[in-house]
Protein backbone atom coordinates (compact mmCIF):
# COMPACT_ATOMS: atom_id res chain seq x y z
CA UNK A 1 0.00 0.00 0.00
CA UNK A 2 1.29 3.53 -0.68
CA UNK A 3 0.35 6.75 0.69
CA UNK A 4 0.00 8.53 -1.99
CA UNK A 5 -0.74 7.49 -5.61
CA UNK A 6 -3.63 9.20 -7.29
CA UNK A 7 -1.09 12.30 -9.40
CA UNK A 8 0.80 9.15 -11.05
CA UNK A 9 -0.53 7.03 -13.83
CA UNK A 10 2.40 4.44 -13.81
CA UNK A 11 3.51 1.96 -11.85
CA UNK A 12 6.97 2.73 -9.80
CA UNK A 13 9.78 0.90 -10.99
CA UNK A 14 10.55 -2.00 -9.01
CA UNK A 15 14.09 -0.79 -8.62
CA UNK A 16 12.71 2.68 -7.49
CA UNK A 17 10.69 1.38 -4.95
CA UNK A 18 13.35 -1.05 -3.32
CA UNK A 19 15.52 2.37 -3.06
CA UNK A 20 13.25 4.61 -1.70
CA UNK A 21 11.83 2.49 0.78
CA UNK A 22 12.93 2.71 4.26
CA UNK A 23 10.80 0.02 6.44
CA UNK A 24 13.62 -2.42 6.60
CA UNK A 25 15.23 -0.15 9.16
CA UNK A 26 12.39 2.12 10.12
CA UNK A 27 10.31 -0.61 11.48
CA UNK A 28 12.88 -0.22 14.41
CA UNK A 29 10.22 2.28 15.71
CA UNK A 30 7.11 1.06 15.11
CA UNK A 31 6.07 1.16 19.33
CA UNK A 32 6.95 4.79 18.45
CA UNK A 33 4.78 5.29 14.93
CA UNK A 34 1.56 3.65 16.79
CA UNK A 35 2.53 5.84 20.29
CA UNK A 36 2.01 8.62 18.29
CA UNK A 37 -0.86 8.03 16.32
CA UNK A 38 -2.42 7.16 19.11
CA UNK A 39 -1.63 10.77 20.78
CA UNK A 40 -2.92 12.08 17.02
CA UNK A 41 -6.32 10.60 16.94
CA UNK A 42 -6.93 11.09 20.53
CA UNK A 43 -6.19 15.25 19.79
CA UNK A 44 -8.65 14.99 16.81
CA UNK A 45 -11.68 13.19 18.91
CA UNK A 46 -10.91 16.19 21.38
CA UNK A 47 -11.06 18.57 18.92
CA UNK A 48 -14.13 16.92 16.80
CA UNK A 49 -12.34 16.53 13.50
CA UNK A 50 -13.19 12.55 14.33
CA UNK A 51 -15.87 11.28 16.41
CA UNK A 52 -15.60 9.21 19.91
CA UNK A 53 -16.30 6.50 18.29
CA UNK A 54 -14.03 6.58 15.58
CA UNK A 55 -10.99 7.32 18.29
CA UNK A 56 -12.19 4.11 20.20
CA UNK A 57 -12.04 2.13 17.06
CA UNK A 58 -8.66 3.54 15.79
CA UNK A 59 -7.41 3.09 19.23
CA UNK A 60 -8.20 -0.31 19.81
CA UNK A 61 -7.43 -1.36 16.09
CA UNK A 62 -3.40 0.27 16.47
CA UNK A 63 -3.27 -1.18 20.05
CA UNK A 64 -4.17 -4.78 18.32
CA UNK A 65 -1.34 -4.28 15.87
CA UNK A 66 1.06 -3.54 18.36
CA UNK A 67 0.27 -6.71 20.41
CA UNK A 68 0.78 -8.75 17.24
CA UNK A 69 3.74 -7.49 16.19
CA UNK A 70 5.58 -7.68 19.85
CA UNK A 71 4.46 -11.25 19.82
CA UNK A 72 5.47 -11.79 16.59
CA UNK A 73 1.94 -12.86 15.27
CA UNK A 74 1.93 -9.99 13.43
CA UNK A 75 5.27 -9.91 10.62
CA UNK A 76 6.91 -6.95 9.56
CA UNK A 77 7.42 -7.22 6.16
CA UNK A 78 8.67 -5.54 2.90
CA UNK A 79 5.77 -4.58 1.27
CA UNK A 80 4.97 -1.58 2.84
CA UNK A 81 6.98 1.46 1.82
CA UNK A 82 7.76 2.36 5.14
CA UNK A 83 6.57 1.67 9.03
CA UNK A 84 3.64 4.79 8.65
CA UNK A 85 2.10 2.90 5.33
CA UNK A 86 2.30 -0.64 7.36
CA UNK A 87 0.20 0.34 9.98
CA UNK A 88 -2.13 2.63 8.03
CA UNK A 89 -2.55 -0.73 6.34
CA UNK A 90 -3.25 -2.95 8.63
CA UNK A 91 -5.30 -0.92 10.50
CA UNK A 92 -7.91 -0.01 8.00
CA UNK A 93 -7.52 -3.80 6.81
CA UNK A 94 -8.68 -4.67 10.29
CA UNK A 95 -11.43 -1.58 11.45
CA UNK A 96 -12.41 -0.35 7.62
CA UNK A 97 -12.36 3.31 6.35
CA UNK A 98 -12.30 4.75 10.33
CA UNK A 99 -8.49 3.79 9.39
CA UNK A 100 -8.08 5.89 6.56
CA UNK A 101 -8.67 8.93 8.89
CA UNK A 102 -6.01 8.18 11.06
CA UNK A 103 -3.27 10.17 8.90
CA UNK A 104 -5.86 13.28 8.89
CA UNK A 105 -3.82 16.49 9.87
CA UNK A 106 -0.37 14.93 9.70
CA UNK A 107 2.35 14.60 7.03
CA UNK A 108 4.43 11.37 6.74
CA UNK A 109 7.58 14.45 7.75
CA UNK A 110 5.82 15.45 10.72
CA UNK A 111 5.14 11.67 11.67
CA UNK A 112 8.57 10.38 10.85
CA UNK A 113 10.36 13.84 12.72
CA UNK A 114 8.05 12.79 15.71
CA UNK A 115 8.55 9.00 15.46
CA UNK A 116 11.84 9.51 15.23
CA UNK A 117 11.85 11.79 18.50
CA UNK A 118 10.39 9.45 20.24
CA UNK A 119 12.52 6.93 19.63
CA UNK A 120 15.84 8.89 20.21
CA UNK A 121 14.72 9.96 23.52
CA UNK A 122 14.10 6.80 24.43
CA UNK A 123 17.63 5.84 23.45
CA UNK A 124 19.03 8.90 25.24
CA UNK A 125 17.55 7.49 28.81
CA UNK A 126 18.54 4.01 28.04
CA UNK A 127 22.25 5.08 27.25
CA UNK A 128 22.57 7.82 30.29
CA UNK A 129 21.35 4.98 32.54
CA UNK A 130 24.18 2.92 31.37
CA UNK A 131 26.62 5.60 31.57
CA UNK A 132 25.24 5.90 35.21
CA UNK A 133 25.96 1.77 35.77
CA UNK A 134 29.53 2.87 34.63
CA UNK A 135 29.88 5.55 37.09
CA UNK A 136 28.65 3.08 40.03
CA UNK A 137 31.30 0.78 38.72
CA UNK A 138 34.26 3.27 38.42
CA UNK A 139 33.41 4.91 41.71
CA UNK A 140 33.51 1.49 43.43
CA UNK A 141 37.20 0.86 41.67
CA UNK A 142 38.06 4.48 43.21
CA UNK A 143 36.98 3.81 47.21
CA UNK A 144 39.12 0.67 47.22
CA UNK A 145 42.42 2.17 45.63
CA UNK A 146 42.78 6.21 47.20
CA UNK A 147 46.13 4.20 48.48
CA UNK A 148 46.92 2.02 45.50
CA UNK A 149 49.99 4.32 44.19
CA UNK A 150 50.77 4.25 40.51
CA UNK A 151 52.69 6.43 37.83
CA UNK A 152 51.04 9.51 36.57
CA UNK A 153 51.99 10.14 32.71
CA UNK A 154 52.31 12.58 29.97
CA UNK A 155 53.91 12.22 27.12
CA UNK A 156 53.51 8.35 27.66
CA UNK A 157 56.31 8.81 30.06
CA UNK A 158 56.38 8.28 33.73
CA UNK A 159 55.75 11.85 35.48
CA UNK A 160 54.43 12.05 39.28
CA UNK A 161 53.46 9.74 41.36
CA UNK A 162 49.31 9.45 41.58
CA UNK A 163 46.55 7.00 43.43
CA UNK A 164 44.01 4.47 41.15
CA UNK A 165 41.60 6.43 42.71
CA UNK A 166 42.85 9.74 41.20
CA UNK A 167 43.60 8.40 37.92
CA UNK A 168 40.36 6.51 37.42
CA UNK A 169 38.58 9.72 38.64
CA UNK A 170 39.68 11.34 35.73
CA UNK A 171 37.49 9.07 33.54
CA UNK A 172 34.70 9.47 36.22
CA UNK A 173 34.48 13.38 35.47
CA UNK A 174 34.47 12.56 31.71
CA UNK A 175 31.75 10.21 31.63
CA UNK A 176 29.70 12.87 34.13
CA UNK A 177 30.31 15.31 30.97
CA UNK A 178 28.96 12.86 28.80
CA UNK A 179 25.74 12.53 31.06
CA UNK A 180 25.45 15.91 31.22
CA UNK A 181 25.47 16.45 27.59
CA UNK A 182 22.79 13.88 27.02
CA UNK A 183 20.82 15.36 29.15
CA UNK A 184 21.45 18.80 27.33
CA UNK A 185 20.75 17.35 24.03
CA UNK A 186 17.24 15.44 25.55
CA UNK A 187 16.01 19.23 26.75
CA UNK A 188 16.53 21.05 23.26
CA UNK A 189 15.09 18.18 21.48
CA UNK A 190 12.02 17.56 24.12
CA UNK A 191 9.79 19.68 21.33
CA UNK A 192 6.57 17.87 19.41
CA UNK A 193 6.43 18.23 15.66
CA UNK A 194 3.45 16.50 15.21
CA UNK A 195 0.57 18.75 13.60
CA UNK A 196 3.29 20.63 11.39
CA UNK A 197 2.28 18.67 8.36
CA UNK A 198 4.61 18.67 5.45
CA UNK A 199 5.76 22.06 5.94
CA UNK A 200 3.17 24.60 6.46
CA UNK A 201 1.02 23.72 9.05
CA UNK A 202 -2.46 22.87 8.34
CA UNK A 203 -6.15 23.97 8.42
CA UNK A 204 -7.48 21.62 10.66
CA UNK A 205 -8.03 23.16 14.11
CA UNK A 206 -5.59 21.24 15.79
CA UNK A 207 -4.15 21.49 19.86
CA UNK A 208 -0.85 20.56 19.07
CA UNK A 209 0.06 21.97 22.53
CA UNK A 210 -2.66 19.10 24.13
CA UNK A 211 -0.74 16.37 21.32
CA UNK A 212 3.06 17.49 23.27
CA UNK A 213 1.31 17.01 26.62
CA UNK A 214 0.45 13.61 25.83
CA UNK A 215 3.49 12.31 24.49
CA UNK A 216 5.48 13.82 27.46
CA UNK A 217 6.89 16.80 25.35
CA UNK A 218 7.74 20.31 27.13
CA UNK A 219 5.40 21.86 24.07
CA UNK A 220 5.21 22.15 20.66
CA UNK A 221 7.84 23.10 18.22
CA UNK A 222 6.76 26.66 16.51
CA UNK A 223 7.91 26.51 13.05
CA UNK A 224 6.19 24.01 10.96
CA UNK A 225 9.12 24.05 8.48
CA UNK A 226 11.57 23.63 10.80
CA UNK A 227 10.17 21.07 12.65
CA UNK A 228 9.96 18.80 9.11
CA UNK A 229 13.93 19.47 8.80
CA UNK A 230 15.44 19.63 11.62
CA UNK A 231 17.67 16.59 12.10
CA UNK A 232 20.28 18.95 14.64
CA UNK A 233 19.28 16.47 17.67
CA UNK A 234 20.48 13.55 16.20
CA UNK A 235 24.21 15.53 14.78
CA UNK A 236 24.19 16.64 19.02
CA UNK A 237 23.30 12.96 19.82
CA UNK A 238 25.61 11.32 17.55
CA UNK A 239 28.73 14.23 18.70
CA UNK A 240 27.84 12.90 22.39
CA UNK A 241 28.36 9.48 21.33
CA UNK A 242 31.66 9.74 19.66
CA UNK A 243 32.59 11.78 22.60
CA UNK A 244 31.53 9.11 24.72
CA UNK A 245 33.77 6.34 22.74
CA UNK A 246 36.47 8.80 22.36
CA UNK A 247 36.40 8.82 26.34
CA UNK A 248 35.78 4.89 25.90
CA UNK A 249 38.65 4.60 23.58
CA UNK A 250 41.00 6.41 25.60
CA UNK A 251 40.68 3.96 28.76
CA UNK A 252 40.81 1.09 26.43
CA UNK A 253 43.95 2.26 25.17
CA UNK A 254 45.38 2.37 28.96
CA UNK A 255 44.10 -0.71 30.03
CA UNK A 256 45.82 -2.74 26.35
CA UNK A 257 49.24 -0.91 27.88
CA UNK A 258 48.31 -1.96 31.49
CA UNK A 259 47.72 -5.83 30.53
CA UNK A 260 50.76 -5.77 28.59
CA UNK A 261 53.54 -8.23 29.42
CA UNK A 262 55.68 -4.44 30.34
CA UNK A 263 53.75 -2.78 32.45
CA UNK A 264 51.22 -6.01 33.94
CA UNK A 265 49.34 -3.83 35.73
CA UNK A 266 46.07 -5.57 35.42
CA UNK A 267 44.98 -9.04 34.88
CA UNK A 268 41.90 -9.21 32.56
CA UNK A 269 39.01 -11.77 33.38
CA UNK A 270 39.01 -14.79 31.22
CA UNK A 271 35.73 -14.21 30.27
CA UNK A 272 36.60 -10.72 28.49
CA UNK A 273 39.92 -11.74 27.08
CA UNK A 274 40.71 -14.21 24.42
CA UNK A 275 43.48 -16.75 23.05
CA UNK A 276 45.34 -17.03 19.67
CA UNK A 277 45.03 -19.64 17.23
CA UNK A 278 48.51 -20.33 17.03
CA UNK A 279 50.01 -18.97 20.00
CA UNK A 280 49.17 -21.05 23.12
CA UNK A 281 50.75 -18.59 25.95
CA UNK A 282 48.33 -15.50 24.47
CA UNK A 283 45.33 -13.70 26.22
CA UNK A 284 44.63 -10.82 24.21
CA UNK A 285 42.72 -7.79 25.61
CA UNK A 286 40.18 -8.05 22.40
CA UNK A 287 37.41 -5.93 24.03
CA UNK A 288 39.15 -3.29 24.71
CA UNK A 289 40.73 -3.16 21.34
CA UNK A 290 37.29 -3.44 19.72
CA UNK A 291 35.89 -1.16 21.44
CA UNK A 292 38.74 0.99 20.29
CA UNK A 293 38.07 0.36 17.28
CA UNK A 294 34.57 0.62 16.35
CA UNK A 295 35.15 4.26 17.92
CA UNK A 296 35.46 5.67 14.17
CA UNK A 297 32.85 3.57 13.36
CA UNK A 298 30.21 5.98 15.56
CA UNK A 299 32.42 8.65 14.59
CA UNK A 300 31.82 7.89 10.83
CA UNK A 301 27.57 8.47 11.71
CA UNK A 302 28.40 12.07 12.68
CA UNK A 303 30.23 12.91 9.60
CA UNK A 304 27.64 11.30 7.44
CA UNK A 305 24.75 13.28 9.19
CA UNK A 306 26.88 16.25 8.91
CA UNK A 307 27.76 15.81 4.89
CA UNK A 308 24.07 14.36 4.45
CA UNK A 309 22.39 17.95 6.31
CA UNK A 310 24.81 20.32 4.76
CA UNK A 311 23.75 21.36 1.26
CA UNK A 312 19.80 20.58 1.96
CA UNK A 313 17.56 23.78 1.37
CA UNK A 314 14.27 23.76 3.54
CA UNK A 315 12.38 22.07 4.17
CA UNK A 316 11.93 17.85 3.86
CA UNK A 317 14.19 16.10 1.71
CA UNK A 318 14.45 12.69 1.09
CA UNK A 319 18.12 12.96 1.75
CA UNK A 320 17.07 12.82 5.69
CA UNK A 321 15.64 9.39 5.53
CA UNK A 322 19.63 8.86 5.29
CA UNK A 323 19.53 9.59 9.08
CA UNK A 324 18.01 6.44 10.33
CA UNK A 325 20.45 3.31 9.65
CA UNK A 326 23.52 5.43 10.68
CA UNK A 327 21.47 6.65 13.69
CA UNK A 328 20.56 3.34 14.85
CA UNK A 329 24.11 1.83 14.67
CA UNK A 330 25.41 4.36 16.39
CA UNK A 331 23.47 3.77 19.20
CA UNK A 332 23.70 -0.08 18.95
CA UNK A 333 27.43 0.26 18.51
CA UNK A 334 27.83 2.88 22.10
CA UNK A 335 25.46 1.21 24.19
CA UNK A 336 26.97 -1.88 23.67
CA UNK A 337 30.94 -1.10 24.38
CA UNK A 338 29.61 1.16 27.44
CA UNK A 339 28.08 -2.29 28.34
CA UNK A 340 30.64 -4.53 27.59
CA UNK A 341 33.39 -2.60 28.84
CA UNK A 342 31.60 -1.98 32.07
CA UNK A 343 31.64 -5.59 32.77
CA UNK A 344 35.52 -5.95 31.60
CA UNK A 345 36.28 -3.08 34.28
CA UNK A 346 34.07 -4.79 36.91
CA UNK A 347 36.04 -8.01 36.68
CA UNK A 348 39.32 -6.76 35.91
CA UNK A 349 42.43 -7.50 38.54
CA UNK A 350 44.92 -4.99 39.51
CA UNK A 351 48.17 -5.79 40.35
CA UNK A 352 49.29 -2.91 42.83
CA UNK A 353 52.24 -4.04 43.85
CA UNK A 354 53.52 -3.79 39.61
CA UNK A 355 52.30 -0.41 39.77
CA UNK A 356 53.63 0.91 42.96
CA UNK A 357 56.98 -0.94 41.45
CA UNK A 358 56.72 1.60 38.00
CA UNK A 359 56.09 4.62 40.37
CA UNK A 360 59.00 3.90 41.95
CA UNK A 361 61.70 3.08 39.37
CA UNK A 362 60.45 6.00 36.64
CA UNK A 363 61.92 9.19 38.67
CA UNK A 364 57.90 9.82 39.53
CA UNK A 365 59.48 11.88 42.51
CA UNK A 366 61.74 14.33 41.18
CA UNK A 367 59.44 17.29 41.50
CA UNK A 368 58.80 16.43 45.15
CA UNK A 369 62.48 16.50 45.47
CA UNK A 370 62.89 19.65 44.35
CA UNK A 371 59.93 20.97 46.09
CA UNK A 372 62.25 19.36 49.47
CA UNK A 373 64.90 21.73 48.43
CA UNK A 374 62.73 25.24 47.45
CA UNK A 375 61.21 24.54 50.79
CA UNK A 376 64.75 24.42 52.18
CA UNK A 377 66.10 28.37 50.26
CA UNK A 378 66.54 27.25 47.28
CA UNK A 379 64.93 28.84 44.41
CA UNK A 380 62.62 26.63 41.96
CA UNK A 381 65.09 27.32 38.93
CA UNK A 382 68.40 26.43 40.91
CA UNK A 383 66.16 23.20 42.27
CA UNK A 384 64.83 22.14 38.60
CA UNK A 385 68.61 21.99 38.00
CA UNK A 386 69.96 20.28 40.71
CA UNK A 387 67.51 17.57 40.89
CA UNK A 388 68.34 17.05 36.96
CA UNK A 389 71.65 16.49 37.67
CA UNK A 390 71.29 14.20 40.41
CA UNK A 391 68.29 12.31 38.04
CA UNK A 392 71.75 11.55 35.36
CA UNK A 393 73.75 10.33 38.24
CA UNK A 394 71.14 7.79 39.13
CA UNK A 395 70.58 6.87 35.59
CA UNK A 396 74.15 6.48 34.99
CA UNK A 397 74.77 4.51 38.34
CA UNK A 398 71.42 2.40 37.58
CA UNK A 399 69.64 3.49 40.87
CA UNK A 400 66.53 5.21 41.96
CA UNK A 401 66.34 8.60 44.04
CA UNK A 402 65.39 6.58 46.97
CA UNK A 403 68.52 4.16 47.54
CA UNK A 404 71.00 6.91 46.58
CA UNK A 405 72.55 7.29 50.29
CA UNK A 406 73.09 10.75 52.02
CA UNK A 407 76.64 11.28 51.11
CA UNK A 408 75.83 10.68 47.20
CA UNK A 409 72.66 13.58 48.03
CA UNK A 410 75.45 15.71 49.83
CA UNK A 411 77.77 15.40 46.86
CA UNK A 412 75.20 17.20 44.40
CA UNK A 413 73.80 19.95 47.00
CA UNK A 414 74.71 20.16 50.46
CA UNK A 415 71.73 21.15 51.44
CA UNK A 416 70.49 17.43 51.55
CA UNK A 417 69.31 16.11 54.79
CA UNK A 418 67.94 12.71 56.66
CA UNK A 419 64.85 14.12 56.11
CA UNK A 420 65.21 13.96 51.90
CA UNK A 421 63.88 10.22 52.20
CA UNK A 422 60.11 10.68 54.04
CA UNK A 423 59.92 13.82 51.62
CA UNK A 424 60.28 11.58 48.22
CA UNK A 425 58.63 8.65 49.25
CA UNK A 426 55.48 7.30 47.55
CA UNK A 427 53.52 7.84 50.29
CA UNK A 428 54.36 11.45 50.95
CA UNK A 429 54.42 12.54 46.89
CA UNK A 430 50.38 11.66 47.14
CA UNK A 431 49.38 11.78 50.73
CA UNK A 432 51.12 15.41 50.56
CA UNK A 433 49.05 16.65 47.66
CA UNK A 434 45.55 17.90 48.92
CA UNK A 435 44.30 20.66 46.93
CA UNK A 436 41.05 20.01 45.26
CA UNK A 437 40.72 17.65 42.68
CA UNK A 438 44.54 15.98 43.92
CA UNK A 439 45.60 12.20 44.61
CA UNK A 440 45.80 13.17 48.28
CA UNK A 441 43.75 10.76 50.59
CA UNK A 442 41.73 13.90 52.01
CA UNK A 443 41.37 15.63 48.43
CA UNK A 444 39.99 12.40 46.91
CA UNK A 445 37.84 11.51 50.40
CA UNK A 446 36.28 14.99 49.52
CA UNK A 447 35.74 14.03 45.68
CA UNK A 448 34.19 10.89 46.46
CA UNK A 449 31.66 12.04 48.47
CA UNK A 450 30.58 14.22 45.81
CA UNK A 451 30.67 11.39 43.15
CA UNK A 452 28.34 9.71 45.76
CA UNK A 453 25.87 12.49 46.23
CA UNK A 454 25.85 13.01 42.37
CA UNK A 455 25.05 9.33 41.83
CA UNK A 456 22.10 9.29 44.25
CA UNK A 457 20.49 12.06 43.01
Amino acid sequence: MKLWGGRFTKETNELVNSFNASISFDQKFYKEDIEGSIAHVTMLAKQGIITDSEKKSIISGLKSILEDITSGKLEIDNVHEDIHSFVEAHLTNRIGDAGKKLHTGRSRNDQVALDMKLYTRKEILEMDTLLKNLLKSLLSIMKENTETIMPGFTHLQKAQPVTLAHHIGAYFEMFKRDRSRLNDIYKRMNYCPLGSGALAGTTYPLDREYTASLLGFNGPTLNSMDSVSDRDYLIEFSSAMSIIMMHLSRFCEEITIWNSNEYQFIEIDDAYSTGSSIMPQKKNPDIAELVRGKTGRVYGTLMSLLTTMKGLSLAYNKDMQEDKEFVFDAIDTTKGCILLFNGMIDTMVFNKDNMRASAEGGFTNATDAADYLVNHGVPFRDAHGIIGKLVLYCIDNNKPLGKLSLDEYKAISPVFEEDIYNAISMETCTSKRNTTGAPGQEAMKEVISIYEKYLED
